[in-house]
């Protein structure tokens, strides 16, 4: 008996150490997945494809590896906002079109969408720094182009996106005007302890309970809920309550973190919103969040006077 026990214990010890070997050697292929399975590299449509004007931008980041990204304006002379959009972890920015024709329609805007290196043509391969690098030089092309406001550039991002439009955000808030946040994790090291449930004892971020030893072996931590504190800007929360990869309390933990010093932060849920679909479920009322959000916290100048702006439907005041 006692030797069946031990070779249990061995052989369940075995099993966890190849488990945390494979993590540790393939953890950038679990957090960063260009490529679909079944799917290619390259893009598979273009915005020309869905009749959308637009620029093929080529970028160099600090590190001088080459970024693509495509700029597509409303039209030429767009007064409205620039939205620089970072999308979720897998796929590519064509993926994401139909979300962006959509919002160019409804919020009259301009979206930069940026090709995370190894991500679409943009070269590299990618990580935390990296990406982080490739951010800082999508927004520094922004704040140097002459065609749109650039006291109206505002962070989109989804999931990832927004695990990386929170570090630009912070580090830039002198030309990041305001964030929207949808779907995003509280950090790496917590969603570690969600896809695989033994590590919640080794791995986690800051409002964890757990041990945290293995902390020092995630190399793309992303932990949003120490950065989202230090953010001065308007944050826009969208949670979508049936996302079925990033638990919704993420998005509650990360506006409690926030709104203790930030008072210009808006919480908009959305009962039957999933991780990739709660713009779509969302309907109009999603859109109509956003666009009184923007309506607000980047408005147009007219006369030298901005107005407040009320819901009456939503019962939300959205003056500051």
């Amino acid at each position: 008996m006692v030797s069946f026990l031990s070779a249990l214990v061995y052989g369940v010890g075995a099993m966890v150490l190849a488990g945390l070997a494979l993590l540790v050697a393939f953890q950038e292929k679990l957090v960063y997945v260009p490529v679909l399975p079944g799917l290619s590299k390259s893009y598979p449509i273009t915005p020309a494809r869905l009749r959308l004007p637009y620029e093929d931008v080529w970028l160099r980041s600090a590190d001088g590896v080459r970024l693509h990204a495509w700029f597509i304006k409303l039209f030429p002379n767009c007064p409205g906002p620039t939205i620089l959009f970072f999308q979720e972890n897998a796929g590519n920015i064509a993926h994401r079109l139909e979300f962006v024709r959509i919002m160019l329609q409804r919020l009259r805007c301009n979206v930069f969408m940026l090709s995370y290196r190894g991500y679409g043509a943009s070269d590299g391969y990618p990580s935390q720094h990296g990406i982080t690098n490739d951010a800082q030089a999508a927004l520094d092309h922004l704040a140097q182009r002459k065609d749109i406001d650039t006291s109206r550039i505002v962070v989109f991002g989804r999931s990832l996106g927004g695990a990386v439009g929170s570090v630009l955000a912070k580090n830039n808030p002198d030309k990041v005007s305001a964030i929207i946040l949808e779907n995003t994790f509280t950090s790496i090291l917590d969603m570690a302890g969600v896809l695989l449930p033994f590590l919640k004892w080794f791995i986690g971020g800051s409002t964890s309970k757990g041990l945290k030893v293995l902390n020092f072996l995630v190399r793309s931590p992303w932990s949003t809920i120490d950065i989202i504190g230090q953010i001065k800007q308007p944050i826009l929360f969208v949670s979508g309550l049936q996302d079925e990869m990033v638990p919704p309390s993420h998005m509650q933990m990360l506006y409690k973190k926030v709104v203790e010093h930030n008072q210009h932060c808006l919480f908009v849920d959305f009962p039957n919103g999933m991780h990739m679909d709660t713009w779509l479920s969302g309907g109009d009322r999603y859109w109509r969040m956003i666009e009184l959000f923007l309506d607000q916290c980047v408005p147009e100048m007219q006369g030298g006077k901005l107005r407040p702006k009320y819901d009456e439907d939503e019962g939300i005041n959205l003056s500051y």
